[in-house]
């Protein structure tokens, strides 16, 4: 197991840059504060749907608000992020996780719209919650093998949920839609590596 996450570059690669663009926030001025946030890329309605900065979709996965948030988060991401990118392979863990966070952007923004309420927001947590998806998927595809890292899981889960319990800023919509995009888009990559696997024996 060691080695697993030892291999995990891509895994590493993620989480350092988080804490690259959390480090920058804090120098220029705080990673709370929405002048910064807003010229960081964060996630802003308005922003997006009036300047057509569609960019925010994806930037603001790459930002958080405070040590709390960074830490709970890459915490997540470090504990089963490995797992996923050793099953998956570094380019499918890549598209998986982009696409799930952008799918919990989209559900976000859908959400803001229908209720109006147009409030800011950032975090990889769509797109770890889409790696959560991921193993609904595998254990759909029966394609765990070994010890399932339940554990793991569940450290992930509950340290994604823990920042939010007796808040109500916190982002369901995002957790959601990157869950729903994990599941959809994971099960859709090992669809076509088993398309690929079944044509290279025939």
């Amino acid at each position: 197991m060691p080695d697993l996450y030892k291999k995990a570059h891509v895994t590493h690669v993620l989480i350092i840059l988080n804490i690259l663009v959390f480090i920058l926030e804090e120098i220029l001025g705080g990673s709370e504060n929405f002048a910064v946030a807003v010229r960081f890329g964060v996630f802003y309605p308005p922003y997006i749907l009036e300047r057509h900065e569609w960019y925010r979709l994806i930037t603001s996965m790459f930002m958080h608000f405070g040590a709390e948030h960074l830490g709970s988060n890459m915490i997540s991401l470090f504990v089963i992020g490995p797992y996923v990118e050793h099953i998956l392979g570094k380019i499918s863990y890549i598209f998986v996780y982009l696409l799930s966070g952008l799918s919990g952007n989209l559900l976000t923004l859908l959400v803001d719209i229908m209720s109006g309420d147009m409030s800011f927001s950032a975090g990889a947590s769509g797109a770890v919650c889409g790696l959560v998806g991921v193993f609904i998927v595998l254990i759909l595809f029966k394609m765990i093998r070994g010890s399932f890292p339940g554990k793991n899981i569940a450290l992930a889960v509950i340290c994604i949920l823990a920042p939010g319990i007796g808040n109500s800023s916190i982002n369901l919509a995002a957790h959601i839609g990157g869950l729903i995009g994990g599941i959809l888009t994971s099960a859709a990559v090992l669809a076509v590596k088993r398309l690929m696997a079944a044509a290279r024996r025939e």
